[in-house]
């Protein structure tokens, strides 16, 4: 058995998957599993998909957990289960690119030292990708390191939607909008395809709605708008970040609150979108439970769905009109109620309910056929390896 481990790692987690590579070189997922709790108390579990026991457990009482022991946790799972040789090459879901790394990269000292040049562009994700990657080097180096770009897919936006409305000196020095999510986009773009070659090649949204929200209007599979800018704080209204904001709030919370750039930054990526509206949760299954007896609940809810169907709007403007509305991700992919008030808010598009497929999750949603609704669930994890694969006989 021939196995790929993606990571993604974040700053108090590792997410990891394991795929198999069958006869043919297709990947299937053969366990997943996460250690949370990175820098404190550590727990840890693995969900094998072909009868191994799964494993949960909690790391020792007292003990601050590391990246790299982290890893050695992912590791020790995978030797006793399959064989560290079984391993042939890991693939890391790395959250910017910059403006040259627009296709997965084989890692090495070199190209991790330009990854890290970009750490400014992404303060809050880019240090603990890396930390990720050099820890696995120190555990396993001679295992071949696969990075791939949550920006990449996006390399394709035509400047008029990339630059900002700032001097060029200041663009030139990679102030921009990069977009993310690209992963999950670029998968479904092929997902899409492989269904409904045609409709594909025209012009989709693809809406991917989860804690963090996004959009992508593609024509041909390619990107050629997002929501999402020069970080990942923009655009749409998300679970704990706020979306677009007028820069001057930024300026006034300094200035009038006395609040420091860490202060703010940690406001409006954490502490704001639907926990900050509803002082309840960041979940939208737990304000859906709530929205019955909280005013709060209800107005976060009604947000969220106004800037997804607001922004929509503006990028099929962008797209000259829509063929394709695809919704994917935690919420987009298992939200009925908030699929059902996107296509009636847009209407105007021409989309159309078809209440009993949506509410069984098929695959096509709407009752019109041209513009149509779609859910198709994404699977970055299976993007990374098969990007992966793609390049270990190069390694």
């Amino acid at each position: 058995m021939h196995l790929i481990l993606v990571i993604n790692a974040g700053s108090s987690s590792i997410k990891c998957a394991l795929m198999a590579i069958d006869a043919q070189g297709l990947v299937k997922e053969c366990a997943r599993g996460q250690v949370d709790g990175i820098g404190h108390e550590a727990e840890f579990s693995m969900r094998f998909a072909d009868g191994h026991k799964d494993i949960k457990e909690a790391m020792p009482t007292g003990v601050k957990m590391s990246h790299k022991e982290a890893l050695s946790v992912i590791l020790k799972s995978v030797d006793d289960t399959f064989g560290l040789s079984a391993l042939i090459g890991a693939g890391h879901r790395i959250v910017h690119g910059g403006p040259n790394f627009v296709k997965p990269t084989k890692l090495d000292s070199a190209s991790i030292a330009e990854l890290r040049k970009l750490i400014p562009l992404a303060p809050l994700h880019q240090p603990h990708n890396l930390a990720a990657v050099e820890s696995l080097r120190e555990l396993l180096p001679e295992l071949p390191q696969i990075a791939c770009f949550d920006t990449a897919f996006h390399a394709t936006i035509p400047d008029i939607a990339r630059n900002f409305a700032l001097p060029k000196a200041l663009i030139e020095k990679g102030i921009k909008r990069y977009g993310f999510h690209g992963i999950s986009y670029h998968y479904i773009a092929e997902a899409f395809a492989h269904n409904d070659p045609e409709r594909a090649r025209s012009r989709v949204i693809v809406a991917h709605l989860g804690n963090g929200a996004s959009l992508c209007g593609m024509i041909n599979r390619q990107s050629v708008a997002t929501t999402m800018g020069f970080s990942a704080l923009d655009g749409l209204m998300m679970g704990t970040r706020t979306g677009s904001i007028d820069p001057a709030v930024i300026f006034y919370l300094m200035r009038e609150e006395k609040m420091t750039p860490d202060a703010v930054e940690k406001l409006l990526y954490n502490q704001s979108g639907l926990l900050g509206v509803s002082g309840l949760s960041n979940d939208i299954r737990t304000l859906r439970k709530a929205a019955a007896e909280s005013a709060d609940a209800r107005l976060a809810l009604s947000m969220f769905t106004y800037r997804v169907i607001r922004e929509i709007s503006s990028i099929a403007a962008a797209l000259n009109g829509l063929d394709a509305l695809i919704f994917t991700a935690g919420i987009g992919e298992n939200d009925p109620q908030l699929r059902a008030e996107v296509i009636k808010g847009l209407s105007h598009l021409g989309l159309t309910l078809n209440e009993s497929a949506n509410s069984k999750r098929d695959y096509q949603i709407s009752s019109s056929t041209h513009p149509a609704a779609f859910v198709i669930p994404t699977n970055e994890e299976a993007m990374i390896a098969r990007a992966t694969l793609s390049i270990l006989p190069d390694c």
